[in-house]
């Protein structure tokens, strides 16, 4: 099933478990929250699995070594406005000193096409791996857009994470942009007519600011 697909889904139990509480409509907006955080920790852990690794000399209490350490320019995490900035924390939580941009988009109601607001991210991506958040990948629509400006832009090595997944949005992706790995907490079944993931969790967007 959906073996055309080219995404990592992350399918730790941990994970698993709290998405599922993170779909149930009861769920209150404080412990959405929480649990987007906490989630976006684990799913930042396995996206960042493969970054490159240098030595540097250090004393234990017992003994000297050379510890490894985090080589290069650090991670910067884009946030596809707003509702990507709901992943923003834990993932900071994980990499503090990370750099952090933002890339503005509201998906058209009727074309359902991304239309672009606001763009400010740092000024030498193009030397610092981009990890692309945003907690739905739908239609793909502004996922798509927000990539293809960065790379505009100047970023050259990028990832893209989300919570969840479409199997008609990552096919988009793929199409657009297979160069850039897609990372998501579960693969869903399908979009309904109305452009939203199923069975999904809604509108990540409201449930996280709590505005409807």
């Amino acid at each position: 099933m959906n073996n055309d697909l080219k995404i990592v889904v992350v399918d730790h139990p941990l994970l698993q478990h709290k998405m599922s509480l993170l779909r149930e409509k009861q769920t209150p907006v404080a412990m959405f929250r929480k649990l987007i955080r906490e989630i976006s920790l684990l799913l930042c852990y396995e996206v960042t699995r493969d970054l490159p690794l240098t030595t540097y000399a250090i004393e234990t209490p017992v003994a000297p070594m050379d510890a490894p350490t985090l080589a290069g320019k650090k991670v910067c995490f884009v946030s596809i406005l707003r509702a990507g900035n709901g992943l923003l924390d834990g993932m900071i939580d994980l990499i503090p000193g990370a750099r952090v941009g933002h890339v503005g988009l509201y998906r058209d109601a009727e074309t359902l096409q991304a239309v672009e607001y606001y763009y400010k991210v740092p000024q030498d991506i193009g030397e610092r791996l981009t990890i692309v958040v945003d907690p739905m990948l739908a239609t793909a629509n502004s996922a798509v857009a927000a990539v293809q400006r960065l790379k505009d832009g100047g970023a050259k090595n990028m990832k893209f994470l989300s919570l969840l997944a479409a199997p008609e949005g990552v096919r988009a992706f793929n199409k657009a942009h297979p160069d850039v790995p897609l990372y998501t907490g579960a693969l869903d079944s399908h979009l309904n007519e109305h452009g939203y993931i199923v069975p999904g969790l809604g509108d990540a967007g409201d449930r996280i600011f709590g505005t409807k």
